[in-house]
């Protein structure tokens, strides 16, 4: 099932004094990363072959990194081929390798939502891999919510969004309704 493709570098990028949403803090906050490829840049110095694809819900960048996904892509010929792109997988906040509530401070870990998850992911291109410009941003389920807010917050970073599996909308109906019990038996436990 699909083609041979390139391991994955993998790395952690510390953000120091992240400041969330919600006015909390954390001195650092580790996101973990896998890529494929190389930036490379034209001659002003903008990345031009960069591309961000983000996980779902209970997911990590891992689960991009199978035969099902990555060796339909990234392998030679393929549509992100990893001699053309920069391809980078986080892990976003409360998910993999990256930091979590279950890494000790539990429910003392700061509130954090989507618009925290993409400002991590931000400042994991600009800061930690020195990535000034996307050629695409892509996601499914949480990760395209995640691109939906991409092009609300930093609409000049990329070329294109592909959003997966998600609207720009509140979620609602059975799938808030779902979410609102899982909050609530955690909440009164």
């Amino acid at each position: 099932m699909g083609a041979s493709y390139p391991p994955p570098s993998q790395g952690d990028f510390l953000i120091r004094d992240f400041r969330f949403a919600s006015g909390e803090s954390l001195p650092e906050l580790r996101m973990h990363y896998r890529t494929f490829g190389t930036p490379r840049a034209d001659a002003r110095g903008v990345v031009r072959n960069a591309v961000l694809i983000l996980h779902g819900t209970g997911g990590s960048g891992a689960s991009l990194v199978r035969a099902e996904f990555a060796g339909e892509l990234f392998g030679a010929g393929q549509p992100l081929d990893a001699a053309r792109y920069f391809v980078v997988l986080p892990d976003d906040i409360g998910h993999g390798k990256s930091s979590k509530p279950s890494d000790g401070l539990h429910a003392r870990f700061p509130h954090y939502g989507y618009r925290d998850m993409v400002q991590a992911e931000f400042r994991l291109l600009t800061q930690g891999l020195h990535v000034n410009h996307a050629r695409l941003v892509m996601g499914t389920s949480m990760g395209g919510m995640h691109t939906w807010l991409w092009g609300e917050q930093h609409p000049q970073f990329m070329d294109t969004l592909m959003p997966l599996a998600s609207l720009p909308t509140q979620v609602s109906g059975r799938n808030r309704v779902w979410r609102r019990l899982i909050i609530d038996a955690i909440r009164n436990d």
